[in-house]
């Protein structure tokens, strides 16, 4: 007989963290973790999600990491996701960004001047 692994609704998985449930939603989008979902859309995750966000509060709320610091730890002790950003208006494939330290200050720049371009377009 085969066991399911057991399954939390965002309400539940928040209590559990205990952070509120919008802290979830902002750090699936900024961690690019997919939840699975029903099919009505409700948000469902299970214990290795759970391991994940529990992992990434210790990072930022314990051991004082930023979002970036964090998303760079997760990523060398394999937890980490890339961030896939999808083209808006340009036809081009979706890009993988990955944070170098080293590098963010270039690539803030080089967004911004993106952004400022699709702001002359609109």
């Amino acid at each position: 007989m085969k066991m399911e692994r057991r399954k939390f609704r965002i309400g539940e998985l928040a209590r559990k963290i205990e952070v509120e449930q919008f802290v979830i939603r902002f750090w699936e989008k900024e961690f690019g973790i997919k939840s699975k979902r029903s099919v009505g859309g409700q948000r469902f995750y299970d214990e290795k999600d759970y391991s994940e966000f529990k992992k990434i509060k210790e990072l930022l709320y314990v051991k004082k990491f930023t979002i970036a610091g964090a998303k760079e730890e997760l990523k060398s002790i394999g937890l980490g996701h890339e961030i896939t950003i999808a083209p808006a208006i340009v036809e081009e494939q979706p890009k993988k960004l990955r944070f170098v330290p080293g590098k963010i200050a270039e690539q803030m720049i080089d967004l911004q001047n993106k952004l400022i371009k699709l702001r002359e377009l609109l």
